[in-house]
């Protein structure tokens, strides 16, 4: 069952109107609708209700595909990046019902409990770990069952692999051993420091994104979901949000009108975005494109995001192949036999969550992705499909999780179709590097443990002659984003802050802001989990419920 989608009458008014149908646009839609509310979601791609978005596996050709990539994808890219070589870098959004939950690679992640006790500590009320413990507790489903801190029966399933590949659990204990971590069973529990299977959202050969949560599966009557719809800009008179612009597909504008709210949940790039071209943010900066002021904020600073450094292993363990021949034949015993390929899972099967020299506060700063294939070189900058190494493989994303470089987006022009300047200043603070530079060095004694028992034949990417200042060059041409940017509409209680701890925007009434682009500083770990939680206390805050 689904929620009704608009065809050739779509409505123009509802109680609340949201932006956005990702991670945290889809959530706090459904909730909303579910109480009763009527609810519009603007979403600017199409349906996900497709094989490449609804299939785990296809991660793989989605992002390394052009053709496939662009029909999901807005195609942004970064301002060049001063402190990478001037880098441009592909910024992928999802561009498809679900947002950037229906392209990305399923980590589940809730992040460190600290996270969110330093957003309370700032004045955040509402946002301590407790707090957010029971809404990700009521959006989850989790094979492992219901306890202190996991939920049973919400709309996002989440699992582990039933068939890891013996690399992956090599990989583990090699891990255990070699820096002495501890083995987790539920690294999204009361601890997550250690190593331990990936958990994913996904299940039954299906991934769980948020609008296969809480638009697919709860299909409140009350939600109508408007596709391929280009949001403008917000309608604020007289100091209160009352609706939206948008562009249908065949060029023509209507305004959809929202009788409580508007919600904007784009992302960390759409939400900012849309706020400047309604003429909210930096004053000067709203003048020198031609926008009348609303609101002096400082919408688009803030800018973070983790990166990774991947090295690659050629290694006996691993069965899977980046190859065309390879994945064409995934697909069809898929196609016969849902669920029993490799196409089942997200391509990651486990991590590891570690302390670096740099780590403060007993709080892990490493993540560790483990990938059992290899994985392109140096980089995927180019918008061009990228070989890998045709060898068995095992690939670690050595992780930076708490970036001190912070980076902003500005709008390019007035113009709601044109991409804006996004400009994260990825390593502009040397202590992000150093970190990349550590972890990487972490892993490659992890892949010299006994624990392989003799699969690791060697470094493929980027080679272990590749050491000290060499290493440290390398990886300014090899470092990546994770995708996790966020803090651009940044939550808190001063000067510095967009939203107020009630995702309220300071200054306009009946607007608020609810996804990633709220979070005051990243969590440790992929953000698509916490931005679904941030769905969930949203509808909480809006419907009144603390």
């Amino acid at each position: 069952m689904e929620a009704p989608m608009a065809k050739q009458a779509p409505s123009n008014e509802a109680d609340y109107v949201v932006v956005g149908s990702g991670s945290s646009g889809a959530t706090i839609a459904g909730r909303l609708a579910q109480s009763g509310a009527s609810v519009i979601v603007l979403e600017a791609g199409r349906s996900d209700e497709q094989f490449l978005t609804r299939k785990p596996g296809m991660i793989g050709p989605m992002h390394a595909v052009p053709q496939i990539k662009r029909t999901v994808d807005w195609g942004y890219y970064s301002t060049p990046q001063k402190h990478i070589l001037d880098r441009k870098m592909p910024v992928p959004r999802g561009k498809v019902l679900g947002g950037s939950s229906s392209i990305n690679g399923m980590v589940y992640v809730r992040g460190n409990r600290a996270n969110y006790d330093s957003w309370a500590a700032e004045g955040c009320t509402g946002w301590d770990a407790d707090s957010v413990n029971r809404a990700y507790r009521r959006m989850e489903d989790y094979e492992g069952g219901a306890d202190d801190f996991r939920g049973e029966g919400g709309p996002i399933r989440v699992t582990c692999n039933k068939s890891p590949q013996e690399g992956s659990l090599q990989f583990i204990e090699a891990t255990a051993d070699t820096v002495g971590a501890r083995v987790l069973d539920d690294y999204n529990g009361a601890s997550q420091e250690g190593v331990g299977r990936m958990q994913q959202n996904a299940a039954d050969g299906l991934r769980y994104s948020s609008a296969r949560g809480y638009i697919h599966h709860l299909a409140p009557p009350s939600l109508e979901v408007q596709s391929q719809v280009l949001a403008t800009r917000v309608v604020i008179e007289r100091g209160r949000a009352t609706g939206v612009v948008v562009r249908d597909k065949d060029g023509t504008t209507r305004t959809v009108r929202a009788a409580k709210e508007v919600v904007l949940s784009a992302g960390f790039v759409g939400s900012a975005q849309l706020l400047m071209l309604s003429g909210v943010g930096h004053a000067q900066h709203l003048r020198d494109q031609g926008i009348d002021v609303v609101s002096d904020l400082p919408v688009g600073d803030n800018l973070h995001d983790h990166m990774f450094h991947a090295l690659t292993f050629h290694a006996t363990s691993s069965s899977l192949r980046g190859s065309a021949l390879f994945f064409g034949k995934g697909v069809a015993k898929e196609v016969l036999r849902p669920g029993s390929t490799f196409l089942a899972n997200s391509v990651f099967e486990a991590v590891a969550f570690l302390q670096t020299s740099q780590a403060t506060g007993g709080i892990p700063d490493l993540q560790l992705h483990l990938l059992p294939w290899a994985y392109v070189s140096p980089n995927q900058d180019a918008p061009v499909r990228h070989d890998v190494d045709q060898r068995p493989a095992l690939t670690v994303l050595s992780t930076l999780i708490y970036p001190r470089s912070r980076g902003t987006l500005r709008l390019a022009s007035a113009d709601p179709a044109a991409a804006p300047l996004i400009d994260p200043q990825y390593l502009a603070d040397p202590a992000d590097l150093d970190l990349l530079v550590e972890g990487s060095e972490i892993t490659r004694e992890i892949f010299a443990n006994k624990a392989f028992r003799g699969a690791v034949k060697g470094e493929i990417h980027p080679g272990s002659q590749l050491r000290g200042s060499e290493l440290r060059q390398e990886i300014l041409n090899r470092a990546t984003s994770v995708y996790h940017g966020v803090g651009t509409c940044r939550m808190g209680v001063d000067e510095l802050a967009v939203v107020d701890p009630e995702l309220k925007v300071r200054g306009v009434e009946g607007l608020r802001v609810c996804d990633a682009s709220i979070m005051p500083s990243i969590t440790g770990g992929n953000t698509n989990a916490p931005a679904i939680m941030i769905g969930e206390r949203g509808a909480d805050l809006v419907l009144g419920r603390g």
